[in-house]
């Protein structure tokens, strides 16, 4: 039991830590004596989620504050920061895509971002669903003429090339060229603002005037743009439902579980801005099995308004959530203006959280069918290539390795696990590929495997794969046999090759050719894709790294050895960039003059 001595009565946040300092659990408390002593009493007085957890803590911190709701900024920030095993979590948190609007740069850019980062960027979402936000971004790009490219603009950094295609298109207003002073382009920027706010409905009557003004005027090609952006207006607003004749900005939250121990539960919201329900969104979450349900809500609202870009004045909720009042003042506090949690028993608001529960409940039981079909399908996968294979069980744990270079350049490597058929990415490993010069994908596979087999990473369980996927044809399955042969293992292990989806076998014997509808050959599509993907955007990585760290090459007076210093420490080229003169000058072997070069050079 960790040293409870001490622990002061004030509010605050405090961490549960493993047996390897790991942080498991966040928390904030209004007094964290009093409340993580709680956890620390007689073992009956618990429930079953706080008996696991107490079981788990071998040490804890914690941090003072001023107030409870400053607690709960600190609980909110480190959960998003941690992502503690024992905190009800968003599944796939960091992988909900945003849209970015760059509004601090002079001619601001509108792009899918992954990442939500505080740099004065206007982000919206999240969004669950990133097909819905690349259909979007398109449609912007129809209606309004923003630029799209990632040209650097900022004074005396003009390209001089030709405005690109969709200037002649119409669809940008070519800033590159200096064609539109900077107060136009940010009145298009307002605009695109209004549209993702869910208020399309105030720019329908000024496209409609310019339409119409263009068309008097007889400039019948500039009237039939503003036409075609009305009617992708008017589209979007065919598919919005009146839902609230008081016509104000709402959020209406609902969570469903799948059954009373909590496996599965989910957050339906609807977006409702002007009375129009403008969209909607569904989030599943993670380790809420036998969670209260006003913890589970309170949790969700932490993670999910932490980071959203808009708030409304008035949340419908279809449950109360844990301190409701503390959430409203730290709403107020994100916002600026007070924030109102409703919990709805009666009229129009709680049938608002009525048809939220039957959306969450229909997804949840479609979200059912599709993971039983695709358990059926692993399953019939496993089964047909334990038989094609003469496997003498069914192979449980398959991993796919793959190659990736470009030019020889950069040469890494992937491994991903597949488990019953469904991927197991916290065991995946990447590897940066260590004794092959050039382009020689055989040897680098050969290493690889060696790596693995024969000298796994330091704390690495070396669990062996009832099956290897090697990505490629007979060359790379031949390298593989000879890896396994200097290894001294005997694994099954085939090989599939792109393209026309032969499958080569380790063993020996005729090559596979299955039907495209076979459930063994798709498994294997879906574990060579996932290596090949997974290996690609490693070798993505260090190719930007290396053109990042490339551009200190072009800087008088710096050569490896001040480079690597430089590197080491400020550990990225944007720090480099983003220091003071008076900090260069901290870093051994930078001068004052080889300093004023670096700041000119990268500014």
């Amino acid at each position: 039991m960790p040293h409870l001595e001490g622990i002061p009565s004030s509010p605050g946040v405090y961490f549960f830590k493993d047996k390897e300092g790991k942080i498991i659990y966040v928390g904030k408390a209004s007094s964290l004596r009093s409340r993580v002593r709680s956890y620390f009493q007689k073992e009956t007085s618990l429930d079953s989620k706080s008996r696991v957890l107490v079981k788990k803590v071998a040490d804890l911190d914690y941090i003072v504050t001023d107030s409870e709701v400053e607690a709960l900024v600190l609980e909110s920030n480190f959960i998003k920061e941690y992502q503690p095993r024992y905190n009800v979590l968003l599944k796939d948190d960091k992988q909900y895509p945003f849209i970015k609007i760059t509004i601090e740069e002079s001619f601001p850019r509108i792009f899918l971002e992954r990442k939500f980062v505080q740099d004065g960027s206007r982000y919206f979402g999240p969004y669950t669903n990133v097909g819905a936000v690349r259909d979007t971004l398109d449609l912007l790009r129809k209606i309004f003429p923003l630029r799209f490219c990632r040209q650097d603009l900022r004074p005396g950094k003009a390209t001089g090339r030709r405005p690109c295609l969709n200037y002649q298109l119409g669809r940008c207003l070519a800033p590159c060229q200096g064609a539109v002073k900077t107060e136009e382009y940010q009145q298009v920027v307002e605009k695109v603002i209004l549209f993702l706010e869910g208020k399309q409905d105030l720019l329908l009557p000024e496209f409609k005037k310019k339409m119409q003004q263009a068309a008097a005027e007889l400039k019948f090609e500039e009237a039939s743009l503003w036409r075609d952006r009305c009617q992708s207006i008017e589209t979007v607003l065919q598919k919005q439902k009146i839902v609230s004749v008081d016509l104000n900005d709402q959020d209406v939250l609902a969570l469903v579980c799948d059954d009373a121990e909590k496996k599965k539960a989910l957050v339906q919201v609807f977006f409702i801005r002007s009375g129009k329900l403008v969209g909607k969104e569904q989030f599943s979450l993670k380790n809420t099995v036998n969670r209260e349900n006003d913890e589970i809500l309170k949790s969700f609202m932490q993670q999910f308004y932490s980071r959203a870009f808009y708030i409304p004045r008035e949340i419908i909720l279809s449950t109360e959530p844990e301190d409701k009042e503390l959430l409203e003042e730290w709403l107020k506090k994100l916002k600026g203006k007070r924030v109102f949690l409703r919990i709805p028993r009666r009229g129009a608001k709680r049938e608002l959280v009525k048809m939220a529960i039957k959306n969450a409940h229909f997804f949840l039981a479609q979200k059912e069918v599709f993971n039983s079909r695709q358990e059926t399908l692993n399953r019939q996968g496993l089964e047909e290539l334990a038989l094609l294979l003469n496997l003498d069980e069914l192979p449980h744990r398959i991993e796919g390795y793959d190659v990736s270079t470009i030019q020889g350049e950069n040469t890494v490597a992937s491994r991903v696990v597949f488990i019953a058929g469904k991927p197991a990415k916290e065991e995946y490993r990447r590897y940066k590929i260590q004794t092959v010069t050039g382009i020689d994908d055989y040897a680098a596979m050969r290493e690889v495997l060696k790596r693995r087999f024969y000298s796994p990473r330091e704390g690495e369980k070396l669990f062996l794969p009832n099956l290897i996927l090697i990505d490629g044809g007979q060359g790379h399955l031949t390298a593989a046999r000879q890896a396994f042969k200097e290894i001294g293992i005997d694994l099954p292990f085939i090989s599939l090759a792109k393209k026309e989806e032969i499958i080569f076998r380790g063993g020996g014997g005729e090559p596979l050719n299955l039907p495209a509808v076979s459930p063994a050959l798709r498994l294997l599509q879906q574990v060579r894709d996932e290596a090949h993907r997974f290996a690609l955007s490693y070798n993505r990585i260090l190719r930007k790294k290396s053109i990042r760290q490339g551009i200190l090459d072009d800087i008088p007076g710096i050569g490896h050895a001040r480079k690597k210093v430089l590197l080491q420490h400020f550990e990225s080229l944007e720090k480099i960039k983003a220091a003071s003169l008076q900090e260069l000058l901290l870093v051994k072997g930078i001068n004052k003059a080889i300093a004023e070069k670096i700041k000119e050079h990268l500014t």
